[in-house]
Protein backbone atom coordinates (compact mmCIF):
# COMPACT_ATOMS: atom_id res chain seq x y z
CA UNK A 1 0.00 0.00 0.00
CA UNK A 2 1.20 3.50 -1.21
CA UNK A 3 1.29 6.62 1.03
CA UNK A 4 -0.64 8.16 -1.32
CA UNK A 5 -3.32 5.57 -0.82
CA UNK A 6 -3.15 5.56 3.18
CA UNK A 7 -3.46 8.98 3.21
CA UNK A 8 -6.35 9.00 0.72
CA UNK A 9 -7.94 6.39 2.78
CA UNK A 10 -7.13 8.69 6.54
CA UNK A 11 -8.98 11.73 4.47
CA UNK A 12 -11.77 9.43 3.87
CA UNK A 13 -12.52 7.66 6.64
CA UNK A 14 -10.72 8.77 9.90
CA UNK A 15 -10.20 12.65 9.33
CA UNK A 16 -14.21 13.06 9.02
CA UNK A 17 -14.92 11.14 12.31
CA UNK A 18 -12.34 12.81 13.79
CA UNK A 19 -13.79 16.25 13.08
CA UNK A 20 -17.20 15.38 14.25
CA UNK A 21 -15.85 13.58 17.45
CA UNK A 22 -13.68 16.50 17.99
CA UNK A 23 -16.89 18.84 17.52
CA UNK A 24 -18.72 17.35 19.99
CA UNK A 25 -15.87 17.78 22.54
CA UNK A 26 -15.49 21.41 21.50
CA UNK A 27 -19.43 21.87 22.27
CA UNK A 28 -19.21 20.28 25.03
CA UNK A 29 -16.08 22.27 26.64
CA UNK A 30 -17.37 25.75 25.00
CA UNK A 31 -20.94 25.14 26.86
CA UNK A 32 -19.13 24.50 29.97
CA UNK A 33 -16.80 27.78 29.17
CA UNK A 34 -19.82 30.16 28.22
CA UNK A 35 -22.52 29.08 31.01
CA UNK A 36 -19.82 29.55 33.40
CA UNK A 37 -18.95 33.17 32.42
CA UNK A 38 -22.67 34.19 32.18
CA UNK A 39 -23.11 32.45 35.79
CA UNK A 40 -20.35 34.72 37.20
CA UNK A 41 -21.97 37.89 35.38
CA UNK A 42 -25.28 37.24 37.09
CA UNK A 43 -23.89 37.12 40.53
CA UNK A 44 -21.39 39.78 40.40
CA UNK A 45 -24.20 42.27 38.45
CA UNK A 46 -27.63 40.30 39.43
CA UNK A 47 -28.95 40.44 35.32
CA UNK A 48 -31.11 38.55 34.90
CA UNK A 49 -31.17 38.31 30.97
CA UNK A 50 -27.71 36.02 31.94
CA UNK A 51 -29.39 33.01 33.77
CA UNK A 52 -31.92 33.35 31.25
CA UNK A 53 -28.89 32.67 28.00
CA UNK A 54 -27.87 30.02 30.77
CA UNK A 55 -30.75 28.08 30.41
CA UNK A 56 -31.78 29.11 26.84
CA UNK A 57 -28.05 27.79 25.97
CA UNK A 58 -27.98 24.41 27.70
CA UNK A 59 -27.84 21.75 25.27
CA UNK A 60 -27.70 24.19 22.19
CA UNK A 61 -24.42 25.01 21.98
CA UNK A 62 -23.36 21.70 21.58
CA UNK A 63 -25.14 20.82 18.95
CA UNK A 64 -24.19 24.13 17.32
CA UNK A 65 -20.81 22.67 17.30
CA UNK A 66 -21.14 19.64 16.81
CA UNK A 67 -22.88 20.48 13.42
CA UNK A 68 -20.28 22.42 12.39
CA UNK A 69 -18.11 19.75 12.87
CA UNK A 70 -20.82 17.10 10.83
CA UNK A 71 -20.59 20.02 7.89
CA UNK A 72 -17.24 20.11 7.61
CA UNK A 73 -16.44 16.37 8.23
CA UNK A 74 -19.38 15.84 5.00
CA UNK A 75 -17.65 18.48 2.49
CA UNK A 76 -13.94 16.27 3.68
CA UNK A 77 -15.40 12.53 3.50
CA UNK A 78 -15.63 11.21 -0.16
CA UNK A 79 -19.64 11.40 -0.30
CA UNK A 80 -21.66 10.68 -3.42
CA UNK A 81 -23.17 13.30 -4.82
CA UNK A 82 -26.67 11.94 -4.68
CA UNK A 83 -25.93 11.97 -0.58
CA UNK A 84 -24.33 15.25 -0.30
CA UNK A 85 -27.22 17.66 -0.93
CA UNK A 86 -29.56 15.57 0.95
CA UNK A 87 -26.92 15.39 4.33
CA UNK A 88 -26.05 19.05 3.87
CA UNK A 89 -29.91 19.88 3.85
CA UNK A 90 -30.36 17.55 7.21
CA UNK A 91 -27.40 19.75 8.68
CA UNK A 92 -29.06 22.87 7.77
CA UNK A 93 -32.72 21.97 9.22
CA UNK A 94 -31.34 20.06 12.91
CA UNK A 95 -29.76 23.75 12.77
CA UNK A 96 -32.82 25.88 12.29
CA UNK A 97 -34.45 23.91 14.60
CA UNK A 98 -32.30 24.34 17.57
CA UNK A 99 -32.07 27.75 16.66
CA UNK A 100 -35.36 27.69 17.26
CA UNK A 101 -35.47 25.92 20.56
CA UNK A 102 -32.93 28.88 21.70
CA UNK A 103 -34.87 31.67 20.51
CA UNK A 104 -38.34 29.99 21.98
CA UNK A 105 -36.26 29.89 25.42
CA UNK A 106 -35.13 33.30 25.47
CA UNK A 107 -38.36 34.58 24.58
CA UNK A 108 -39.74 33.02 27.62
CA UNK A 109 -37.36 33.70 29.91
CA UNK A 110 -36.60 37.76 28.74
CA UNK A 111 -40.74 37.72 28.62
CA UNK A 112 -40.88 36.23 32.28
CA UNK A 113 -37.95 38.88 33.40
CA UNK A 114 -39.14 41.78 31.39
CA UNK A 115 -43.03 41.85 32.69
CA UNK A 116 -42.95 39.79 35.44
CA UNK A 117 -40.46 41.52 37.50
CA UNK A 118 -40.19 45.40 35.70
CA UNK A 119 -43.77 45.77 35.04
CA UNK A 120 -45.77 43.59 37.75
CA UNK A 121 -47.75 41.92 35.02
CA UNK A 122 -47.72 38.19 35.31
CA UNK A 123 -46.39 36.79 31.90
CA UNK A 124 -47.79 33.18 31.80
CA UNK A 125 -50.11 34.11 28.55
CA UNK A 126 -47.27 36.36 27.03
CA UNK A 127 -44.80 33.58 27.37
CA UNK A 128 -46.97 31.44 25.97
CA UNK A 129 -47.76 33.16 22.65
CA UNK A 130 -44.00 34.22 22.69
CA UNK A 131 -42.86 30.29 22.36
CA UNK A 132 -45.88 29.61 19.75
CA UNK A 133 -44.80 32.35 17.31
CA UNK A 134 -41.44 31.21 17.78
CA UNK A 135 -42.44 27.85 16.76
CA UNK A 136 -44.61 28.82 14.10
CA UNK A 137 -41.71 30.94 12.17
CA UNK A 138 -39.70 28.43 12.59
CA UNK A 139 -41.55 25.68 11.76
CA UNK A 140 -42.11 27.46 8.01
CA UNK A 141 -38.44 28.28 7.88
CA UNK A 142 -37.90 24.26 8.01
CA UNK A 143 -40.63 24.00 5.16
CA UNK A 144 -38.97 26.43 3.22
CA UNK A 145 -35.75 24.68 3.12
CA UNK A 146 -36.99 21.61 2.32
CA UNK A 147 -38.32 22.64 -0.46
CA UNK A 148 -42.15 22.97 0.22
CA UNK A 149 -43.49 26.53 -0.78
CA UNK A 150 -44.99 28.06 2.39
CA UNK A 151 -47.26 30.87 0.53
CA UNK A 152 -50.07 28.35 0.18
CA UNK A 153 -49.40 27.37 3.96
CA UNK A 154 -49.82 30.53 5.19
CA UNK A 155 -52.89 31.77 3.54
CA UNK A 156 -54.24 28.18 4.81
CA UNK A 157 -53.76 28.88 8.16
CA UNK A 158 -55.10 32.30 7.59
CA UNK A 159 -57.99 30.98 6.43
CA UNK A 160 -57.77 27.85 8.85
CA UNK A 161 -57.55 30.62 11.46
CA UNK A 162 -60.33 32.22 11.00
CA UNK A 163 -62.28 29.10 11.20
CA UNK A 164 -60.88 28.26 14.25
CA UNK A 165 -61.88 31.97 15.76
CA UNK A 166 -65.35 31.46 14.72
CA UNK A 167 -64.90 27.71 16.35
CA UNK A 168 -63.83 29.14 19.83
CA UNK A 169 -65.36 32.43 20.28
CA UNK A 170 -65.14 31.58 24.09
CA UNK A 171 -61.58 30.43 24.66
CA UNK A 172 -60.59 33.65 22.67
CA UNK A 173 -62.79 35.79 24.36
CA UNK A 174 -61.53 34.58 27.32
CA UNK A 175 -57.80 34.81 26.04
CA UNK A 176 -58.63 38.58 25.14
CA UNK A 177 -60.42 39.16 28.49
CA UNK A 178 -57.17 37.87 30.57
CA UNK A 179 -54.74 40.27 27.85
CA UNK A 180 -56.81 42.91 29.25
CA UNK A 181 -56.50 42.31 32.85
CA UNK A 182 -52.68 41.76 32.50
CA UNK A 183 -52.86 44.93 30.65
CA UNK A 184 -55.06 46.92 32.77
CA UNK A 185 -53.08 46.13 36.01
CA UNK A 186 -56.35 46.41 38.02
CA UNK A 187 -55.64 42.95 38.57
CA UNK A 188 -52.58 41.34 39.55
CA UNK A 189 -50.99 38.37 41.04
CA UNK A 190 -50.95 38.50 45.52
CA UNK A 191 -53.87 40.87 45.04
CA UNK A 192 -56.66 39.90 47.18
CA UNK A 193 -60.46 40.14 45.42
CA UNK A 194 -64.02 39.75 46.03
CA UNK A 195 -66.21 39.52 43.47
CA UNK A 196 -69.98 40.40 43.14
CA UNK A 197 -71.44 36.85 42.95
CA UNK A 198 -69.37 35.89 46.13
CA UNK A 199 -65.66 34.09 45.25
CA UNK A 200 -63.00 36.06 46.96
CA UNK A 201 -59.39 35.12 47.57
CA UNK A 202 -55.47 36.12 46.86
CA UNK A 203 -54.87 35.68 43.04
CA UNK A 204 -52.80 33.07 42.53
CA UNK A 205 -52.54 32.64 38.60
CA UNK A 206 -53.76 34.29 35.54
CA UNK A 207 -53.43 32.52 32.20
CA UNK A 208 -54.53 32.31 28.89
CA UNK A 209 -57.89 30.74 29.82
CA UNK A 210 -58.89 31.92 33.51
CA UNK A 211 -57.47 33.19 36.63
CA UNK A 212 -57.09 31.23 39.98
CA UNK A 213 -57.56 32.22 43.47
CA UNK A 214 -56.97 30.92 46.61
CA UNK A 215 -59.46 31.18 49.09
CA UNK A 216 -58.59 31.64 52.73
CA UNK A 217 -59.80 27.92 53.20
CA UNK A 218 -56.76 27.18 51.34
CA UNK A 219 -58.81 25.59 47.98
CA UNK A 220 -58.31 27.08 44.67
CA UNK A 221 -61.65 29.21 43.05
CA UNK A 222 -61.06 29.10 39.07
CA UNK A 223 -62.54 31.84 37.25
CA UNK A 224 -62.59 32.31 32.91
CA UNK A 225 -61.28 35.61 32.46
CA UNK A 226 -64.52 36.70 30.60
CA UNK A 227 -66.67 36.62 33.49
CA UNK A 228 -63.85 38.19 35.26
CA UNK A 229 -63.44 40.84 33.41
CA UNK A 230 -66.97 41.50 33.37
CA UNK A 231 -67.58 41.31 37.30
CA UNK A 232 -68.36 43.97 39.44
CA UNK A 233 -65.46 43.02 41.98
CA UNK A 234 -63.43 44.89 44.91
CA UNK A 235 -59.36 44.80 45.04
CA UNK A 236 -58.11 44.95 48.51
CA UNK A 237 -54.42 45.60 47.60
CA UNK A 238 -55.26 49.20 45.42
CA UNK A 239 -54.51 51.84 45.92
CA UNK A 240 -52.90 50.10 48.68
CA UNK A 241 -52.67 47.22 51.14
CA UNK A 242 -53.83 49.03 54.22
CA UNK A 243 -57.46 48.23 55.60
CA UNK A 244 -59.34 50.58 57.58
CA UNK A 245 -60.88 47.63 60.27
CA UNK A 246 -64.69 48.84 61.52
CA UNK A 247 -65.82 47.22 64.62
CA UNK A 248 -68.80 47.64 65.68
CA UNK A 249 -69.60 48.39 69.15
CA UNK A 250 -72.97 48.24 71.60
CA UNK A 251 -73.19 50.45 74.52
CA UNK A 252 -75.83 50.22 77.24
CA UNK A 253 -77.64 53.38 77.88
CA UNK A 254 -76.69 53.31 81.19
CA UNK A 255 -72.64 53.47 80.38
CA UNK A 256 -70.50 56.85 80.61
CA UNK A 257 -70.01 57.24 76.70
CA UNK A 258 -66.88 59.14 77.30
CA UNK A 259 -65.49 56.61 79.65
CA UNK A 260 -66.43 54.04 77.07
CA UNK A 261 -64.88 55.94 74.06
CA UNK A 262 -61.28 56.38 76.35
CA UNK A 263 -61.67 52.11 76.71
CA UNK A 264 -62.55 51.16 73.24
CA UNK A 265 -59.48 53.98 72.13
CA UNK A 266 -56.94 52.82 74.67
CA UNK A 267 -57.34 49.03 74.07
CA UNK A 268 -57.28 49.73 70.16
CA UNK A 269 -54.22 51.40 70.35
CA UNK A 270 -52.74 48.06 72.52
CA UNK A 271 -54.50 45.94 70.05
CA UNK A 272 -52.88 47.72 67.14
CA UNK A 273 -49.13 47.42 68.85
CA UNK A 274 -49.22 44.01 69.90
CA UNK A 275 -50.92 42.04 67.13
CA UNK A 276 -49.23 41.32 64.40
CA UNK A 277 -50.91 42.92 61.68
CA UNK A 278 -51.89 45.73 62.89
CA UNK A 279 -50.93 48.76 62.10
CA UNK A 280 -49.06 50.52 65.28
CA UNK A 281 -49.04 54.22 64.11
CA UNK A 282 -52.41 54.44 63.26
CA UNK A 283 -54.30 56.41 65.91
CA UNK A 284 -58.10 54.62 66.15
CA UNK A 285 -60.69 56.44 66.82
CA UNK A 286 -64.69 56.11 67.62
CA UNK A 287 -67.57 57.47 65.74
CA UNK A 288 -71.41 57.08 68.03
CA UNK A 289 -73.59 56.36 65.31
CA UNK A 290 -76.65 55.08 66.54
CA UNK A 291 -79.70 55.60 69.23
CA UNK A 292 -81.21 52.33 69.22
CA UNK A 293 -83.69 50.32 71.34
CA UNK A 294 -81.38 48.04 72.96
CA UNK A 295 -78.06 50.11 72.94
CA UNK A 296 -76.18 53.36 71.77
CA UNK A 297 -74.43 51.92 68.39
CA UNK A 298 -70.87 52.72 67.93
CA UNK A 299 -67.81 52.01 65.55
CA UNK A 300 -64.23 52.07 66.35
CA UNK A 301 -62.01 52.03 63.13
CA UNK A 302 -58.22 50.72 63.23
CA UNK A 303 -56.05 49.93 60.86
CA UNK A 304 -54.72 46.91 59.12
CA UNK A 305 -51.74 45.93 57.04
CA UNK A 306 -53.85 43.81 54.58
CA UNK A 307 -57.22 42.58 54.14
CA UNK A 308 -56.36 39.08 55.77
CA UNK A 309 -55.17 40.80 59.11
CA UNK A 310 -58.75 41.77 60.07
CA UNK A 311 -59.81 38.32 61.57
CA UNK A 312 -56.82 38.56 63.46
CA UNK A 313 -56.67 41.73 65.21
CA UNK A 314 -60.54 41.91 65.05
CA UNK A 315 -60.44 38.51 67.20
CA UNK A 316 -57.71 40.22 69.64
CA UNK A 317 -59.73 43.54 69.89
CA UNK A 318 -62.93 42.05 70.81
CA UNK A 319 -61.58 39.91 73.49
CA UNK A 320 -59.57 42.92 74.80
CA UNK A 321 -62.61 45.20 75.13
CA UNK A 322 -65.13 42.64 76.30
CA UNK A 323 -62.45 42.03 79.59
CA UNK A 324 -61.89 45.98 79.78
CA UNK A 325 -65.77 46.99 79.45
CA UNK A 326 -66.07 43.88 82.81
CA UNK A 327 -62.85 45.37 84.58
CA UNK A 328 -64.68 48.99 84.14
CA UNK A 329 -68.48 48.04 85.32
CA UNK A 330 -69.40 49.76 81.98
CA UNK A 331 -72.71 47.20 81.28
CA UNK A 332 -74.21 45.67 78.72
CA UNK A 333 -77.06 46.69 76.79
CA UNK A 334 -80.73 45.46 77.71
CA UNK A 335 -84.02 46.41 75.92
CA UNK A 336 -84.84 50.62 75.95
CA UNK A 337 -87.27 52.10 73.93
CA UNK A 338 -86.45 54.89 72.65
CA UNK A 339 -89.03 58.05 71.66
CA UNK A 340 -88.29 59.28 68.38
Amino acid sequence: MTLDIVVASFFRHALPLGLAAGSLLLGLLLQRLICRRLHRISLAEGAGWSDVLVRSLRGVVVIWVALAGIAAAIRVAAVPAALFLPLERAVIVAAILSVTVFVARAASGLTEIYLTKAAGIPSTIFRNLAVIVVVIVGFLVVLDEIGIPIAPIITALGIGGLAFALALQDSLANLFAGLNILMSKNIRRGDYIRLASGEEGTVNDITWRSTTLRALENHLVIIPNKKLAESILANYNLPEKFQALLVEVKIGYGADLERAERALVEEARVVLRQTAGGVSDFEPFVRFNDLRDFNVGATVILRVASFVDQYRVRHEYIKRVRTRFRAEGIEDPFPVIVRR
